[in-house]
C-alpha cells in the first residue's frame, strides 16, 4: 500500500479522542493507566474527586426526591411538553409530486407485501425515492416522491462517483505495481471531476507530490481551494502549507496560519503537529511551550495508541548532504547484491541470514519493503533448525495477527515459551505479555513481573517498558515512579516510541519528575515523528535518486513544516544545489537560507556551517562577516565542528569579521587538526602559508639595513664565502643552460594538436576553504 493510501487513516478527525488544553496538562499520578506501555488517564479519581463526585450524587438524589414529589398533574404537563419539543425537533418529510403531493410520508408503508420504513427506489426504474402517504399502499394508491428531479440526480451522480472511488481503491490497496496504481488514479481522477470529497483529496496531493500522476501545482491548489470551501481539513491544511512554502501562491505566513488552524480544529493531525512546531519555534506566532504541547501531545497519544506488539515500520532518515560526501555510507541502505547474498545464504540453511531477513521483512526499511508473508517463512525456517529469537518473533506475529498470520494466544504462547526456557529476553517479554493480559493464560502479575525483569535484565526494550508500566501503575508491585522512570529511560535509549511517549506524559505532568514543558515537548515531537506520515522520507529521497527533484523538494518542504529536522536539511541542499526548477532562481538561496536556519536550530552541524557560508559569500542574504563568524563560532563550540574551526582560523587570519590576529588564526588550525584527521592536509598548508606571512611580516617590521650593519660575513661565513657564492651563482646558471637545451631539442608538436589549456576563473578575494 503506497503512502497516499494511508493517508485517510493519518489525518483521521480525533472526535473522542481529543483532550482540552487544561485536561492535557493535568496530573494525572494517581488517576492513571498504562495500555500495553502507553499511559492513559484513568477513570478512577483521586480523593478529592470521589468526594465531589458523592455531593454531585447526593444532589441528583435530591433532585430525584423532589420530582416524585411533584402531583400528577404537573407530571403529565412535563410529559406533554417534552412530546411536543420531540415532535418540533423531528422533520417531517413531505411527498412531492405523484397522488399526494405536499402530503407528510407515511412510515411504514406497506408495498408489495413490504414494509418499508423509509423513502425507497423499488419498484421505479429511474431510482428516484417515493413514499407512500398512507399505510396500504395497494389500497389507497397515495404516493409521492421524496426527493426532487434535481436532488434525485445529484444523489445518483454521487453514488456512481462513489462506485468509481470504490474501484480505484480497491484496485490501489490491492496492487503493489506502479503500472496498476497509475490505473487506480485515473479512476479516482474520474471521480473527483464528479466532485466526490475524498477522491479529490487524493487526487489533489497525488499532483502535489507528483505520485502516479504528473506534478501539477496549479491544479492541485485549485482543488485544495474546492476542498477548503467544502471544509475538508486535509485541503485546508495543504492550503496553508502551499502559502507557508509560496508554491503557486505568493508566500503568506499570515494566510497558512490562518489555515492550519482551522485544518487542526477540523482534527487533521499533521495540521496539529504543524502548529506544535511553530509554537515550538515561535515561527509565525509567539514562541509557546504550553501550545505546542498541547498540540504535540495530541497527535503522539493518536501516534502510540498506533503502535503494534511488532513495533511497527522502520523508517530511514537519509542525508542528502552526507550521502554526497560518503556515498552509500550516511543512507544505510542494503544494496541489491547484498541483499540476495543474505538471500542465497537463507536458502543454503544459514539461521543468522534467515533471521536477519525475517526481521528486515517483518519491519521493512534498509532498501527492503515490508512484507510479513516473507518474514514468516523465513522466521519458520529459523524456528525448525532451533534458533530461539526465530520462534520468538513467530510469538509476535501470532499474538499480533495479520492477513498472513492469523491470530491465535495458543499458538503464540507455545513459541514464546520454548524462545524463554532458551533464554531468549525476546521470548521471555511476549510471555511477560501474556500472563500481564491474560492472553492464553490465567492473569498472573508475578510471573509477569519475573519474565519482564529477565528480559529486562539482557537489555530487551519491551521488557524494560513493560516492567516501566507495572512499577508505575503499582501491578503485581509496590507503585514506584522513580523506577518506572529508570526503566522508561532504559527503553528509550533502545528507540522504543513508547517509552519516549510515557517520558513525555511524566515531564509534561510532574510525575516522578519535575514538570519540564521544554522537555515534554522535545519527547512527544520524537513521538510524533514516528507516525506514519514519516514514510514519506523514504518516497522523497526515492524521488530523488530517481531524479525528479521537484516532486522530492515538495515532498520535503511539507515534512520540514511539520518539524522534520532532516527534511529541512535536504529541503535546503536541493534547493541549494538549484535542482529544483519549480522554485524561481532568485529564490532559491533565500528559501535555502530559510531551512537551513531551522535545521540548525534543530542541532545539525552541516546546517550552521552553511548558515556562516552564506553569510559569508552573501547568498540569499548581504555579505555578513560578523554574522559568519557566529555560526562558524556556534559550530565550532557546541558541536566541535574541524570544519567550523579552520574557517575560523581563516577569518582570524584575514581579519574577516573580527580583529586580524595570526596566533588566534594558528590556534584555530591547530584545533581543526585535532578535531578530524581528515582536516590535517589542509591545516598543514594552511599553517605553511601562516608561516611565510608571519616571516614576511617579521622581516618588515625590522629595518633590513642595520641588520646587515651588524653582520660580519668574514666571521659567519668564512673569508672565502664570495668564492662560494660565486660557485653557487655559475651552477644555478649552467642548470638554467642545460635545461634550456634540452628544451630546444625536443620534437616541435603540430599546430593542430596543441592541447588546449583549460581557463581558471580567479579565485575569490576572501574565501575559506570548504
Amino acid at each position: 500500500m503506497s503512502l497516499l493510501d494511508e493517508e485517510g487513516n493519518q489525518d483521521e478527525s480525533l472526535e473522542s479522542k481529543t483532550l482540552s488544553a487544561e485536561d492535557q496538562v493535568k496530573d494525572h499520578s494517581t488517576g492513571t493507566r498504562v495500555v500495553a506501555g502507553q499511559i492513559f488517564l484513568e477513570s478512577g479519581k483521586s480523593d478529592s474527586q470521589s468526594e465531589n463526585e458523592e455531593n454531585f450524587h447526593s444532589q441528583e438524589e435530591e433532585k430525584e426526591n423532589s420530582l416524585e414529589e411533584l402531583n400528577s398533574i404537573e407530571m403529565s404537563n412535563l410529559l406533554n411538553k417534552d412530546l411536543e419539543e420531540a415532535e418540533i425537533q423531528s422533520p417531517v418529510l413531505t411527498a412531492i409530486g405523484g397522488t399526494a403531493d405536499g402530503e407528510p410520508c407515511h412510515f411504514p408503508f406497506l408495498f408489495m407485501e413490504k414494509e418499508y420504513a423509509e423513502c425507497t427506489a423499488d419498484g421505479r426504474e429511474d431510482g428516484r425515492l417515493w413514499c407512500a402517504t398512507t399505510y396500504d399502499y395497494k389500497k389507497d394508491q397515495k404516493w409521492g416522491f421524496c426527493e426532487s428531479e434535481e436532488q434525485s440526480n445529484k444523489r445518483r451522480q454521487m453514488q456512481e462517483a462513489e462506485d468509481v472511488y470504490q474501484i480505484g481503491m480497491k484496485i490501489l490497496n490491492e496492487s503493489s505495481k506502479k503500472a496498476q496504481k497509475k490505473v487506480a488514479y485515473q479512476y479516482l481522477l474520474k471521480a473527483a471531476d464528479m466532485n466526490h470529497t475524498k477522491a479529490m483529496e487524493k487526487v489533489s496531493y497525488a499532483l502535489l507530490f507528483g505520485d502516479y500522476l504528473k506534478q501539477n501545482i496549479q491544479s492541485s491548489k485549485e482543488l485544495f481551494e474546492k476542498l477548503t470551501e467544502e471544509g475538508s481539513p486535509k485541503g485546508q491544511m495543504a492550503l496553508g502549507f502551499l502559502y507557508a512554502s509560496g508554491l503557486g501562491v505568493n508566500s503568506s505566513q499570515a494566510k497558512a496560519l490562518v489555515y492550519y488552524t482551522f485544518g487542526a480544529l477540523g482534527g487533521n493531525l499533521i495540521a496539529h503537529m504543524i502548529l506544535g512546531y511553530r509554537y515550538w519555534a515561535g515561527i509565525g506566532v509567539l514562541q509557546s511551550c504550553e501550545s505546542a504541547l498541547t498540540h504535540y501531545r495530541l497527535v503522539a497519544n493518536h501516534v502510540a495508541s498506533d503502535i503494534s506488539l511488532t513495533g511497527g515500520t522502520v523508517v530511514q532518515r537519509i542525508r542528502l548532504a552526507d550521502e554526497v560526501e560518503n556515498p552509500g555510507m550516511a543512507s544505510g541502505m542494503l544494496e541489491e547484491d547484498l541483499i540476495q547474498y543474505y538471500q542465497f545464504l537463507a536458502e543454503k540453511g544459514d539461521v543468522q541470514a534467515q533471521v536477519g531477513l525475517g526481521q528486515l521483512h517483518l519491519h521493512g526499511g534498509r532498501g527492503v519493503e515490508q512484507n510479513h508473508q516473507r518474514a514468516f517463512e523465513y522466521f519458520n525456517q529459523a524456528a525448525n533448525a532451533g534458533n530461539s529469537h526465530a520462534m520468538a518473533f513467530l510469538g509476535k506475529m501470532y499474538s499480533e495477527g495479520s492477513d498472513v498470520v492469523p491470530q491465535s494466544n495458543e499458538t503464540a504462547l507455545q513459541y514464546f515459551k520454548k524462545a524463554a526456557d532458551m533464554g531468549n529476553p525476546v521470548g521471555q517479554s511476549g510471555l511477560g505479555m501474556a500472563y500481564l493480559y491474560g492472553r492464553g493464560v490465567p492473569v498472573n502479575y508475578e510471573l509477569a513481573l519475573k519474565y519482564f525483569q529477565k528480559a529486562a535484565e539482557q537489555g530487551w526494550v519491551d521488557g524494560q517498558l513493560q516492567l516501566g508500566s507495572m512499577y508505575y501503575n503499582g501491578i503485581g508491585v509496590k507503585k514506584d515512579y522513580k523506577q518506572a522512570l529508570k526503566y522508561f529511560n532504559l527503553a528509550s535509549q533502545g528507540g522504543h516510541i513508547l517509552a519516549f511517549y510515557n517520558l513525555a506524559q511524566m515531564h509534561a505532568t510532574g510525575t516522578g519528575v519535575m514538570r519540564s514543558c521544554h522537555t515534554a515537548v522535545e519527547l512527544f515531537k520524537n513521538v510524533c515523528e514516528r507516525g506514519r506520515w514519516s514514510e514519506r522520507l523514504m518516497t522523497a529521497y526515492n524521488s530523488y535518486k530517481d531524479g525528479d527533484s521537484n516532486s522530492a523538494v515538495v515532498q520535503y518542504l511539507l515534512l520540514a513544516e511539520q518539524g522534520y529536522e532532516v527534511a529541512q536539511s535536504n529541503a535546503a541542499f536541493i534547493l541549494d544545489q538549484k535542482e529544483a526548477s519549480i522554485v524561481g532562481e532568485n529564490e532559491t538561496y533565500p528559501r535555502a537560507l530559510l531551512h537551513w536556519n531551522r535545521a540548525a536550530s534543530q542541532g545539525y552541524t552541516v546546517a550552521r556551517i552553511k548558515l556562516g557560508d552564506y553569510h559569508f559569500y552573501g547568498f540569499g542574504t548581504d555579505v555578513d562577516y560578523e554574522t559568519a563568524f557566529i555560526h562558524y563560532r556556534l559550530a565550532s563550540e557546541q558541536q566541535h565542528s574541524a570544519q567550523a574551526m579552520f574557517n575560523l582560523g581563516y577569518m582570524h587570519e584575514k581579519g574577516l569579521g573580527i580583529k586580524q590576529d595570526i596566533h588566534l588564526a594558528k590556534r584555530f588550525y591547530d584545533m581543526a587538526a585535532e578535531a578530524s584527521p581528515d582536516a590535517q592536509v589542509p591545516v598543514f598548508l594552511a599553517l605553511c602559508k601562516l608561516g611565510v606571512i608571519y616571516s614576511l611580516q617579521y622581516i618588515r617590521e625590522m629595518n633590513i639595513r642595520e641588520v646587515f650593519s651588524h653582520i660580519d660575513m668574514d666571521q659567519l661565513l668564512g673569508p672565502e664565502w664570495d668564492l662560494y657564492l660565486m660557485t653557487i651563482i655559475a651552477l644555478l646558471l649552467g642548470t638554467i643552460i642545460a635545461y634550456r637545451q634540452r628544451q630546444h631539442q625536443a620534437i616541435p608538436r603540430p599546430a593542430g594538436l596543441r592541447p588546449a589549456v583549460p581557463q581558471q576563473e580567479p579565485p575569490p578575494e576572501h574565501q575559506p576553504p570548504q
